[in-house]
């Protein structure tokens, strides 16, 4: 049994995964998650992040965490957003712009070799070796 304190009441609690909170936190910091959309629904051309933190009694960076995770999301029309954590554009939502999640997912295919074309001379031989073969030199 693993047992650990909660990072924000500081009871003790079974830890399985996930954030170090206790049930009891994790429970209030979604009804807080809850509030703040509603507020950013109800209120779509809302200034900046502290602006909602300040209404809905919410640390700044914690809104910022659930934008990151694409839990809160803002309308394209919305002045607000965070930047690319890559190139520094203005997003609604996530970590990455679409420009740098397409390079990213580029660098990797490239990385992991999978970019590149079978070789002719390879595919014709596992073309050959897998047709039938007859015994009287048909083909």
């Amino acid at each position: 049994m693993n047992v650990k304190n909660c990072r924000k009441c500081r009871r003790l609690f079974n830890y399985v995964s996930g954030p170090q909170l206790c049930p009891a936190c994790v429970e209030a910091l979604e009804a807080k998650f809850q509030e703040v959309k509603e507020y950013v629904r109800a209120n779509p051309n809302l200034a900046s992040i502290q602006d909602v933190a300040k209404a809905c009694d919410v640390e700044p960076q914690q809104i910022n965490q659930w934008i990151r995770e694409e839990r809160l999301t803002f309308g394209d029309d919305s002045p607000m957003g965070v930047t690319c954590e890559s190139c520094g554009a203005m997003i609604k939502t996530g970590r990455f712009c679409e420009k740098c999640k397409s390079d990213l997912a580029k660098g990797l295919i490239s990385a992991a070799g999978l970019d590149k074309k079978a070789d002719p001379e390879v595919k014709k031989a596992a073309r050959e070796a897998a047709r039938m073969r007859f015994l009287d030199g048909r083909k």
